[in-house]
């Protein structure tokens, strides 16, 4: 019986690393999908040592560079016959020192992972029943999309804050109306909010000096990235959540969102709006910030042909059994849920 195929997007670390270790502990094939060769390749010897499962591995992806979103799905498509689970867990809070052209946090939170999701849906339906994460974050409850100024450049950390609140809004967003989309075809979304962790990302754009003080805090009052991982998990293999495509979790269960996440309106907007900075359908935009020869996103223990006796990309993903195989990876699964401190 063949793996099922889990590409994790931003798996190297943190959140996205321990929902990788679940699923491989599963028996699932898990792609980790990650900017860093160094680091993504050090994860997937270090997962597949901790899970015993040697079924994992790593591809190159940046999601700040379309080109590389679009190499990346070529790679993925001509060298794994099966798509059951894509998770989208990377993601940014902070532009840092990079100046681009462009809203940076939009374009690794939110268009990176719609362009990535665009051109694996044919193989996500083909393969189908299978799912669609997004990673989303109870900040998007401040997010206030401007669709006039989408794109802007971000500049000094206050509009970087509210940068991030819209980005997470997007995501929320996005899986409400990815769900419309795909209704009847068996591929199912959810956004998944993880809680307060304490994880890279929460440290990453601190000022050194600052470190020390704050890392004794975020250990007492943070969730350690395993407790993290537990609801983009739920929403990844739990059976019978079917009906709830396009809603928003948190602690494991549907939470309600602000007026802002439910307009259907807004969300088909975004969708238009998306395709457009994705450089999809008509009215592109160009993206004059690519590199002309973006990374291959193999490696070397990665080749381009790793399972010759399977399918290409232009034949049909096997589905014989894939109705009965899925429950062989999404059963009913025990959590572990911790109370989330309420945040105005």
């Amino acid at each position: 019986q063949r793996a099922h195929r889990l590409p994790t997007a931003g798996a190297n670390s943190g959140i996205g690393k321990m929902t990788a270790l679940e699923l491989a502990r599963r028996g699932a094939r898990v792609v980790l999908a990650c900017r860093s060769r160094e680091r993504g390749e050090a994860a997937a010897f270090d997962l597949r040592q901790e899970s015993g499962n040697n079924e994992v591995i790593f591809m190159a992806l940046d999601l700040a560079s379309l080109a590389s979103v679009r190499a990346f799905a070529t790679a993925f498509l001509s060298s794994e016959p099966r798509l059951d689970i894509l998770i989208h867990n990377a993601g940014i809070s902070s532009c840092g020192r990079t100046h681009k052209p462009f809203n940076l946090l939009l374009r690794v939170n939110h268009i990176g992972p719609f362009l990535l999701t665009h051109l694996l849906l044919p193989r996500l339906k083909t393969c189908a029943p299978s799912r669609v994460v997004v990673v989303s974050s109870a900040a998007h409850r401040r997010g206030r999309l401007d669709f006039t100024r989408l794109d802007r450049p971000v500049v000094g950390w206050q509009q970087e804050l509210r940068a991030y609140a819209d980005s997470k809004l997007a995501n929320v967003l996005f899986a409400r109306e990815l769900a419309t989309q795909l209704e009847g075809t068996g591929v199912t979304c959810y956004a998944a909010h993880p809680g307060p962790v304490n994880s890279e990302l929460f440290l990453r754009h601190v000022p050194g000096w600052l470190c020390p003080l704050l890392r004794p805090l975020a250990w007492l009052m943070l969730r350690a990235p395993r407790g993290g991982a537990q609801t983009p998990l739920y929403c990844a293999l739990q059976e019978g959540i079917e009906p709830l495509s396009g809603r928003y979790f948190a602690n494991c269960h549907v939470e309600e969102v602000p007026p802002a996440a439910r307009d259907d309106r807004a969300a088909h907007q975004l969708w238009e709006a998306s395709k457009r900075l994705a450089g999809l359908g008509p009215g592109k935009d160009a993206e004059a910030d690519e590199d002309s020869q973006p990374e291959d996103p193999r490696t070397p223990s990665s080749p381009s042909s790793p399972h010759p006796e399977e399918p290409t990309v232009s034949e049909p993903c096997p589905t014989s059994q894939s109705s009965q195989d899925l429950p062989k990876v999404t059963r009913r699964i025990q959590v572990q849920t911790e109370p989330e401190p309420y945040i105005s």
